[in-house]
């Protein structure tokens, strides 16, 4: 009688890790899915780019630098694979789209041209998905994370060596001040 409680308290124990370790694991994958999200979003916006470049930059030649810029980030977001390096050049060409965007507003041709006013649309649209899929992704890894630190999952973690994620902060204090336009210098 003795053996079958210790076979069953076994069982229970056994069942209760295999639980636990499920619950883990399904949480690690929502959060790497929810990641691929935003990373395909972010691809989006960086093939929609070159051709809103190439509509802007007629109208806009003293904006050399930013456009430089902007080739810069896509160079490099394609050669990164970090979280927290896409999401620093994230912000980087936030601020630079932002700066173009606020520029533009100086030219009504510009304004009225209508492949600029359908990229526009398209990447106002995109941003609209990244910030969904940055919020979806950071519900995902907070939830993953938690299982990673409460009891008693952090102990079949620890024992698993499952690994906390980082949340994708997009959001730098460079990101958080006003476009400063100034076409003073700039002509």
């Amino acid at each position: 009688m003795t053996l079958w409680i210790i076979l069953a308290i076994l069982a229970v124990i056994i069942l209760f890790i295999i639980f636990v370790y499920n619950g883990l694991v399904t949480s690690k994958i929502n959060s790497e899915n929810a990641w691929s999200q935003i990373d395909v979003q972010l691809q989006r916006r960086f093939d929609l780019i070159p051709n809103f470049v190439e509509t802007v930059k007629g109208y806009m030649n003293h904006e050399k630098e930013t456009f430089e810029k902007i080739t810069q980030l896509r160079t490099s977001w394609a050669n990164t694979s970090s979280i927290a390096e896409k999401a620093e050049l994230d912000n980087q060409l936030s601020g630079a789209l932002k700066t173009i965007m606020a520029v533009s507003e100086n030219y009504p041709d510009l304004k009225a041209n209508q492949n600029f006013a359908d990229l526009s649309e398209e990447l106002r649209n995109t941003e609209n998905k990244i910030s969904f899929s940055r919020q979806f992704y950071n519900n995902s890894v907070a939830t993953y994370n938690t299982k990673l630190q409460v009891f008693p999952s952090n102990i079949i973690a620890g024992m698993f060596n499952f690994q906390p994620k980082d949340l994708f902060n997009a959001e730098s204090d460079e990101a958080r001040k006003n476009v400063k336009v100034d076409f003073g210098n700039n002509q």
